[in-house]
């Protein structure tokens, strides 16, 4: 613990986009975790109805001096630079009846990601979104409560999810969940590519680069979730606010103005015995964007909010495969879309986007609790958003005044050494070419070293 106070003080540093997920202490029996006395009355408290979790990561991303002709007011600087991120979040959780529990979630965070996290639509930290800070800044990440209903007396194999209370679950249930969470907690989950904390630290890989995921500009959100799984099936359906202003911290208020709404359908299935998913994610997401043929035709810098105050429609889909392939190799493929004729408002900027990777755990090396990642993705515009920024339009993370169009292409490779009980210490390398989309600049590498401790 003084560790990570000690982290806390040391480092400009900052938190997540919203997937992170890894709150939660080290599974297994106390004496294995880094603290052992605190998992001691951890698991005692658990089995009294109360929850405390916590966790702390550090990321640290610095990328050389690369080519770049020009530069704009979103761009990558060119220059050699180094930033980085912290996030502290103790969970605390109360179960109230049957199957009902109440999650809050106080996050510290501080810090900047590279230039100000601009620059590259797949952004290399998952932990760093648009308002960092110099100071620590404390702030209520999460604030829900959850009912789950039993459809079976059956019970599923315990599952480590950092959002519950240990143990197992009905194998058919509906849960709902309401109050403030990140999307990502719910929608486009995937067992090797989902969580910046301990997986792959890119955006593109953590969730769909081209789906505008409601959220603020801390990567959270209000509304509501319903789900039904069982077992081999699972279907979640949700509404939530979206921002009222371009990537802005304050939500929409009026919920027929401004809101989304998600549908997902999973499919679970063995292949050849090894366990895989398939999910389909489809959304719909009603905000003031202007359409991209109207910033070009008229004011093109007026991209903040609509100045008639009309809202505008954004159709959106994905397509997430995960597979076991052998003990210790898993891989994952997204494939993400939207309409592309309006702004991109909350998450990033992508129209469509390709990607894809593999998991290795150490067992072959002796170094079980051990990760390697290798993923690529690739990102691209839809006409109407290329025509703006080839005309100098600022989008809220690309825009370098002008434009030589080429998708965007991102690979990050990483190993997770785990140094102690809850305690990882990972090495990452990320390649980009064609950085904004944009064939005159780049290429550039981004080194990383992410350091991480549950309790």
């Amino acid at each position: 613990m003084a560790c990570l106070l000690a982290w806390l003080v040391a480092w400009p540093a900052w938190a997540q986009h919203g997937g992170g997920l890894g709150v939660a202490p080290p599974p297994g029996p106390a004496e294995a975790a880094i603290f052992p006395d605190l998992a001691a009355r951890q698991q005692a408290l658990e089995a009294a109805g109360w929850m405390v979790r916590g966790q702390s990561t550090f990321v640290q991303q610095v990328h050389p001096a690369f080519r770049a002709p020009y530069r704009g007011e979103n761009s990558l600087g060119a220059g050699a630079q180094g930033r980085n991120t912290l996030s502290l979040d103790v969970l605390l959780g109360r179960r109230l009846w049957q199957g009902a529990e109440v999650i809050v979630d106080p996050q510290v965070s501080r810090g900047f990601g590279l230039s100000g996290t601009r620059g590259l639509a797949a952004f290399p930290n998952g932990e760093a979104f648009r308002v960092g800070s110099d100071m620590p800044t404390l702030y209520v990440a999460r604030a829900f409560l959850r009912q789950t209903i039993a459809l079976s007396g059956e019970r599923s194999p315990a599952e480590h999810d950092p959002l519950r209370f240990a143990g197992s679950l009905p194998r058919e249930r509906i849960t709902l969940t309401a109050g403030k969470f990140p999307v990502f907690d719910i929608f486009d989950d995937n067992r090797y590519a989902h969580d910046p904390r301990t997986q792959f630290l890119n955006w593109a890989f953590a969730s769909a680069g081209a789906f505008d995921f409601a959220n603020d500009a801390k990567g959270f959100t209000n509304g509501v979730a319903l789900e039904w799984e069982s077992g081999a099936w699972g279907l979640r359906g949700g509404a939530f606010q979206v921002a009222k202003r371009i990537n802005s911290l304050s939500l929409d208020p009026q919920p027929l103005r401004g809101f989304q709404l998600l549908a997902q359908a999973d499919r679970f299935y063995d292949w050849g015995a090894r366990p895989g998913a398939l999910r389909l994610l489809l959304g719909l997401s009603r905000t003031r964007a202007q359409r991209w043929e109207a910033l070009v035709e008229g004011d093109i810098t007026a991209t903040e909010v609509s100045p008639t105050g009309a809202s505008t429609t954004k159709t959106m889909a994905v397509l997430n495969w995960e597979q076991e392939l052998r003990d210790d190799l898993g891989a994952f493929a997204r494939a993400s879309w939207n309409d592309g004729r309006t702004q991109n408002w909350m998450y990033t900027e992508m129209d469509w986007a390709v990607s894809a990777g593999l998991s290795w755990t150490g067992q072959r090396w002796g170094r079980a609790a051990d990760t390697v990642g290798l993923a690529g993705n690739v990102g691209g515009l839809s006409p109407g958003h290329r025509r703006f920024l080839e005309a100098g339009g600022i989008g809220f993370i690309t825009g370098d005044g002008r434009l030589r169009y080429r998708a965007e292409v991102a690979a990050e490779a990483y190993y997770r050494w785990r140094a102690a009980p809850g305690t990882d210490v990972t090495a990452d390398l990320q390649v980009f070419g064609n950085p904004a989309y944009n064939a005159d600049r780049g290429p550039v590498a981004v080194l990383g070293l992410r350091l991480r401790t549950a309790f």
